[in-house]
């Protein structure tokens, strides 16, 4: 279980950008992300999704949606993050906590319309669209990291 990329955006709807680190900050978010401000929501802090979500709609969908196209900061590999909603858990060394599914919206389904229409590609989505997380711990991340769940300690 690892994470494979690391995204961020600048500013709301702007460009997404990957990350070879980046810098967490407990409470308020990813040093550099649109998101990130003091006293950041939880829900709001940092997100994560399955790349074998994504395969799987390629696959069942004939598609080439490539991993930051959904706007989530941690593209992962090996973990069942609809799991680990409402748990604790580590991101390399870093504590995160599970707030709630990151079911995709309407400017996601619009931004993957294609060959499906967005309420096709949303409906598609539906609990693979990520995991919505709380930092708790501050520190860097890097491509390549660990991801260690509750069942693994």
């Amino acid at each position: 279980m690892k994470v494979l990329a690391l995204f961020t955006a600048s500013e709301s709807r702007g460009p997404v950008e990957s990350q070879p680190a980046v810098q967490l900050r407990a409470g308020c978010g990813i040093v550099g992300d649109r998101h990130y401000r003091r006293n950041a929501k939880p829900a709001e802090q940092i997100t994560l999704i399955e790349s074998e979500a994504i395969a799987d709609f390629n696959r069942d969908h004939q598609q080439r949606v490539e991993p930051h196209t959904l706007r989530r900061n941690v593209l992962t590999e090996g973990v069942d993050l609809n799991a680990l909603e409402g748990r604790e858990f580590l991101l390399g060394n870093i504590r995160l906590r599970g707030i709630e599914l990151c079911e995709p919206c309407s400017v996601v389904g619009k931004l993957l319309a294609g060959d499906l229409t967005p309420p096709q590609v949303v409906k598609a989505l539906l609990g693979r669209g990520g995991l919505r997380c709380e930092i708790l711990s501050s520190g860097v991340v890097r491509v390549g990291d660990e991801i260690v769940t509750p069942e693994d300690a």
